[in-house]
């Protein structure tokens, strides 16, 4: 009895132990369903995506970006190849290891690169992080010997930015840079991402829809660490549209080396459409710095000369007219009849209004003067008495018909309007009326008036052409990769020059005598077989009357004169208007005009040399013909 009692006790005992296990076992099984479902179900997506990106990623595929030609197809900007280092923060393991080796390859400071993981928090780990761009050969070939031992590192070939010509245009044509913060935030450049290069300044940033193209984008499988072992997809890249200046390099090249050494602008425009032949400012500076990344004591070496190598002071440099402007006066004069081509002068070198002598830049006088003798010889005398029976407001208001004091609409940035006074803008700006005096430096080109060397040669332009007052153009065609035309720039009419036939008869001898007479302020710029006509100006940076009475060779050379030029050519039939302003030059005859002389001379010659070989080429064809 005791025997089967110990036997149901012990099966007893069994049975429960073996539940007990069984419970356990289901138990566990239970909580292993569930983080299965939790998984597999509720996270499922997420944890497939993770997978997936630990073996497939998505690559960006920049565009090529379009080339930049002059008028007649040379090339002015390209595309190079540039090897740059990324890292992905999520195949990189230690990544403060990897990255002190990947200095040491590089040659660089390992805080350097560390500085640009810390400016970089908030990107995806998955997402590459630019480290330096545009390694040479020998980094190159070090870290590909070693790319095993450098995970999460790659080089991408990437094409970066390349000014042929080194600071020739560089104000026309502009640079990249890249694209900040605030422009990221904005709507204005729909698609970029961190890291892209934009148009920052010139041609570069008025046509940066057209030039920049489309992103395309590849799959590919990568290996643990994170290094592409098979694309498995590509969607190409749309490369930008080229584009097509209006500029002639060999003009363009001709004005950079004529400006260099000195700070000044020339400008050369076609008088019958508006097309800019040529845009300099000096000094200048390589766009291939903001191409590959510019240091801080760069940038802080350009902002801080005092030539301010970054203003383009063809648009941007505003300057007192000077004698140049006595065509304004002149034109004014006539129009509104208080002169006519008989009306005389007597100047004695000075001229005397109320108490105060207003002296003419010729001390001796010119004598009797009439208004031909006085563009000719850019009597001041004379020009002081039309002021005076002009008044500022009638000559404000010829001014402005000719394109003086507002933006000219070139597409370019930040264009300045410069300045024509009125009595009435006086005494908003003062509280103080007009002086009838200051009509008279008004009228030689100086007091308030300001101008910039582009609407000088808007102004010439004009007159070259009888009246018309046409939009600077930069741009002449956009075409595809393959020549397919998208646009082609035409001219635009934007205003008339209020001037009669007689009025521009008298003008254009006045410019011709200039350059062609014996007594012309020009007369040493001649050309033997080119007709040009023109007018010299000298513009004071301080007042004549009493701030300084040295000579003008004797001041210091920021308080010397600044030396303008407008002319256009050949007289007859103009096929070019030409500005040039040297700042502090002192004589435009002697600083402004030689340059404007040499711009003509390349640019007209070439042209008559391409008339002649075209005319021989029909001449040629007639001859087979006949």
């Amino acid at each position: 009895m005791a025997d089967k009692y110990l036997k149901t006790a012990d099966a007893e005992w069994f049975r429960q132990r073996v539940t007990g296990v069984m419970i356990c076992v289901l138990a566990a099984f239970a909580v292993l369903l569930v983080r299965l479902m939790y998984l597999q179900v509720i996270r499922g997506d997420e944890y497939h995506l993770l997978s997936l990106n630990n073996r497939i990623r998505l690559q960006s595929i920049d565009p090529p970006r379009g080339l930049i030609y002059d008028r007649n197809g040379h090339v002015l900007v390209e595309n190079r190849p540039s090897f740059d280092v990324d890292i992905t923060l999520k195949d990189a393991g230690k990544v403060e290891e990897t990255v002190k080796k990947v200095a040491q390859h590089l040659a660089v400071p390992y805080e350097e690169l560390l500085q640009k993981l810390t400016t970089s928090k908030g990107i995806s780990a998955y997402r590459p992080i630019l480290l330096k761009q545009d390694i040479g050969r020998n980094a190159l070939a070090s870290i590909e010997a070693h790319k095993y031992d450098l995970p999460g590192i790659s080089v991408n070939v990437k094409l970066r930015r390349h000014y042929l010509n080194v600071q020739d245009a560089a104000h026309l044509i502009g640079y990249l840079s890249e694209i900040s913060p605030d422009e990221l935030a904005g709507k204005k450049y729909p698609g970029r991402r961190r890291g892209d290069f934009i148009g920052k300044f010139g041609a570069e940033k008025a046509y940066e829809n057209y030039l920049r193209g489309t992103r395309g984008g590849r799959q590919v499988e990568v290996n643990a660490n994170g290094q592409v072992v098979r694309i498995l997809k590509t969607v190409a890249a749309k490369p930008g549209h080229n584009i097509y200046l209006t500029i002639d390099q060999a003009l363009q090249e001709k004005a950079e080396s004529l400006l260099r050494g000195v700070a000044g602008a020339a400008v050369a425009m076609e008088p019958d459409s508006g097309r800019i032949l040529a845009l300099a400012s000096s000094p200048s500076f390589d766009q291939n710095y903001f191409a590959i990344g510019m240091s801080h004591d760069q940038w802080d070496t350009l902002i801080s000369n005092p030539f301010r190598p970054m203003e383009n002071k063809a648009i941007q440099g505003e300057y007192p007219p000077g004698s140049t402007y006595k065509i304004i006066t002149a034109m004014a004069g006539l129009e509104e009849g208080v002169i006519d081509e008989n009306t005389e002068v007597f100047c004695p070198g000075h001229y005397r209004f109320g108490n105060r002598i207003y002296r003419c830049w010729k001390k001796g006088g010119h004598g009797q003067v009439e208004i031909l003798k006085a563009i000719t010889e850019s009597c001041d005398v004379y020009f002081y008495k039309v002021g005076e029976l002009l008044g500022v407001d009638r000559l404000a208001w010829y001014a402005k018909a000719g394109g003086l004091g507002f933006p000219t609409g070139i597409n370019l940035d930040k264009e300045a309007k410069g300045l024509i006074p009125t009595a009435d803008w006086k005494k908003r700006r003062t509280g103080v009326p007009w002086q009838r005096g200051e009509t008279l430096s008004v009228a030689i080109g100086q007091g308030f008036n300001l101008a910039t060397p582009l609407q000088m040669v808007g102004m010439t332009a004009a007159i070259a052409n009888g009246g018309t007052r046409y939009k600077p153009i930069i741009m002449a065609a956009i075409k595809t990769t393959d020549g397919r035309l998208l646009h082609q720039s035409q001219p635009q009419v934007i205003g008339k020059v209020p001037i009669s036939e007689p009025t521009l008869g008298l003008l254009k001898t006045g410019l011709w005598a200039v350059v062609n007479s014996d007594h012309g302020t020009a007369r040493g710029s001649r050309l033997a077989d080119i007709e040009m006509s023109g007018k010299t100006g000298t513009s004071q940076v301080i007042s004549r009357k009493k701030d300084d009475s040295r000579p003008e060779e004797e001041r210091p050379a920021h308080l010397r004169p600044h030396a303008w030029f407008v002319a256009y050519a050949p007289s007859g039939a103009p096929k070019i208007a030409v500005a040039v302003l040297i700042e502090h030059g002192e004589h435009g005859s002697s600083a402004a005009a030689p340059v404007a002389r040499e711009l003509i001379k390349t640019y007209l010659r070439k042209s008559l040399a391409a008339d002649q070989v075209a005319k021989d080429a029909d001449n040629g064809r007639e001859g087979i013909n006949g």
